[in-house]
């Protein structure tokens, strides 16, 4: 299976990858992939300054975006090869009106190792309405976005006036006894790092981690700046003024370094992308709700497998599926070269990524 050319005019890398539908999915840097994120739309009801312009966005068109059959087919497969998480995004996820079914359909999912593990991203807006039906459909975790605590910020930085509607999503999620429940803050210079540790505080009270993750080169508009990204030592420098912050081992492939406050039992975790790269133990893809898988968030590089559900020989689809699967880890790089000075910003911004 060889993969469609597709962004900046970049080819797929072409080769034979290791392992027959069923196998795990290895990369040839012995990396095993069990985490797979799903897109689910690239529409949001925020509007945030990091991610992506107020107006002139360009969505992707309906027709082009995976139906729930042709997502839990995907998902099926990928379980068969061993991946046993499945993390929603978006976008926002919960714009998506099926998205009840869509959980419902994917926790049925079983991989080798057992039944899936269902998390979800959300910015919380509608949260607290749709969460009982989410947790009876099968869901079983949830991270939400929040990036400060002060309503004329929360407006100047996503450009709606929502935060009583984050607010009580995430109040409802404390209430649901979903966990562990996590809040995500992107650290911002001059915007919310007066913030942090009120941040953590936040998420103590309502019985969540926070997660701080550095801002990385991921907007629509390409105009991430090093300098306003607050780095992971600074992050952990404010932390320290108001806790004793004890690391906690066995990190794995979580995409975050945590940290007891106070010697537990509350914690706090920092994603450093670009201080603190994690490549060496990534076990992600990525598929967008376009239907591209991709290997990384920084990846030039798309795997199309629209042609295969579409316009495929029915009996062949789940093969050809796995075979992209396999062909999209196989082309995986050692890590995302962010730090390099030929890096290269995905065309992409992390709305029509997903998380």
């Amino acid at each position: 299976m060889t993969a469609v050319p597709v962004m900046l005019g970049v080819r797929a890398p072409v080769g034979v990858p290791s392992g027959a539908p069923g196998d795990p999915l290895v990369d040839t840097h012995g990396r095993v992939h069990r985490d797979l994120r799903v897109s689910l739309t690239d529409r949001c009801s925020l509007r945030c300054t990091y991610c992506m312009p107020e107006q002139g966005n360009e969505w992707l068109a309906r027709s082009s975006i995976l139906t729930l059959d042709e997502i839990e087919r995907i998902a099926r497969v990928a379980a068969a090869a061993g991946v046993s998480t499945f993390r929603l995004t978006g976008g926002e996820p919960l714009l998506r009106t099926d998205i009840v079914e869509v959980v419902r359909r994917l926790s049925a999912i079983s991989s080798p190792s057992g039944p899936v593990q269902l998390a979800m991203t959300t910015n919380g807006i509608k949260l607290a309405e749709k969460l009982p039906a989410l947790v009876d459909a099968g869901l079983n975790r949830l991270n939400i976005s929040i990036d400060t605590l002060d309503r004329a910020r929360f407006h100047e930085l996503t450009r709606r006036d929502r935060i009583d509607e984050v607010f009580e999503g995430i109040a409802a999620a404390a209430a649901s006894g979903l966990r562990p429940l996590k809040l995500n803050t992107v650290a911002m210079r001059g915007v919310n790092d007066d913030e942090l540790a009120d941040l953590v505080q936040f998420a103590v009270d309502h019985g969540a981690e926070l997660r701080f993750i550095e801002q990385m080169p991921l907007d629509a508009g390409h105009t991430w700046d090093r300098a306003q990204m607050v780095t992971r030592e600074e992050i952990l420098a404010a932390l320290a003024a108001r806790w004793e912050l004890t690391p906690i081992p066995g990190r794995g492939g979580a995409p975050a370094e945590r940290w007891t406050l106070d010697g537990g039992p509350h914690t706090v975790g920092v994603i450093a992308s670009v201080t603190a790269p994690f490549c060496g133990d990534c076990d992600r893809l990525r598929l967008t709700a376009d239907g591209q898988l991709r290997n990384c968030l920084f990846s030039t590089t798309e795997y199309d497998l629209v042609p295969i559900l579409r316009d495929g020989d029915s009996a062949s689809i789940d093969d050809g599926i796995d075979g992209m699967l396999r062909s999209c880890v196989h082309g995986k790089l050692p890590g995302h070269a962010i730090n390099d000075p030929g890096f290269l910003q995905p065309a992409r911004g992390m709305n029509a990524i997903g998380g």
